[in-house]
């Protein structure tokens, strides 16, 4: 088979692809340069041997991240600040499955647990399958992926909340917060509210995450006296990670991302991303 032949078939697994390393890396760019290092050994593979391509590819995507977090876990001990993952403005038609919350959550979990998890719970990967990608019998994977399920339980979404009222009640908050109307911000938050504002040493952010309303009340208070003088300028709305958030510009020319996870009409959380390097492949929007 030839370099095209190897492409024709290997370009409609390319999307599912970068979902999976994506979501095992929580970087658009790493996920990126994993596909193509997949398509590099797929070309260098005897194709005709192979019965089914896309698990073939799969279990090389997994492992080939695998690798990859073994590294990115030293460079995240060393970071400034919380770290996000980078954000993902989705397309009308896409529909996330893997919320920003639940990434967070993967980070927390071992290597294996989060391939594990991922393949089964999110691709529906059978256990045999899962075993032999991750170098473990089926009944080892199955107890990684149950590990794993319940340290990212409280991540997954427990309410259903059309797209249209989150991206109702971002507008919203974006107004309250920019404006200084405290009263209206203080109406669209949980009580127990938390911020979390990635500038990863590269621009100002916070360096730990804020907790509850009357902090975060504060938090906005002082930021309006910024905005009275600059004010953000929204380029879209949209969903981010399978939330409902917003791109801006901010003053001094930052972009920005700003996602809520929202839980019964209040926002209980909000996830800021700022660090330049995370949001280069962001650069069309604007």
């Amino acid at each position: 088979m030839s370099g095209a032949d190897a492409a024709a078939s290997f370009d409609p697994l390319r999307p599912r692809l970068a979902r999976i390393a994506y979501r095992m890396l929580g970087s658009v760019a790493d996920a990126e340069d994993v596909v193509q290092d997949a398509f590099l050994r797929w070309l260098a593979t005897d194709r005709d041997q192979i019965r089914e391509p896309e698990a073939f590819l799969r279990r090389v995507v997994t492992r080939l991240c695998l690798d990859q977090l073994k590294s990115a876990r030293a460079r995240r001990e060393t970071y400034v600040g919380p770290w996000l993952p980078e954000p993902v403005v989705e397309a009308e038609e896409e529909v996330e499955d893997v919320t920003l919350p639940l990434l967070m959550a993967l980070e927390r979990l071992s290597p294996l647990e989060r391939a594990a998890f991922l393949l089964h719970d999110v691709f529906g990967v059978n256990f045999d399958e899962v075993g032999e990608t991750i170098g473990r019998d089926p009944a080892a994977a199955r107890q990684l992926a149950s590990r794993a399920r319940t340290h990212v339980r409280a991540a997954r979404p427990r309410y259903d909340l059309p797209k249209e009222k989150g991206l109702e009640i971002a507008a919203a908050f974006f107004a309250a917060s920019r404006s200084g109307d405290m009263g209206a911000l203080r109406g669209l938050l949980a009580a127990d509210v938390s911020l979390w504002s990635d500038g990863g040493g590269k621009v100002p952010a916070g360096l730990k995450p804020i907790h509850g309303i009357e902090d975060m009340i504060k938090l906005h208070s002082s930021l309006a006296r910024f905005f009275a003088k600059e004010m953000s300028r929204v380029v879209r709305y949209g969903m981010i990670n399978g939330l409902p958030g917003f791109v801006t510009i901010e003053p001094g020319g930052v972009l920005q991302t700003t996602a809520l996870a929202i839980e019964e009409g209040r926002i209980v959380g909000i996830y800021v991303m700022r660090n330049p390097d995370k949001l280069g492949h962001l650069g069309a929007v604007h």
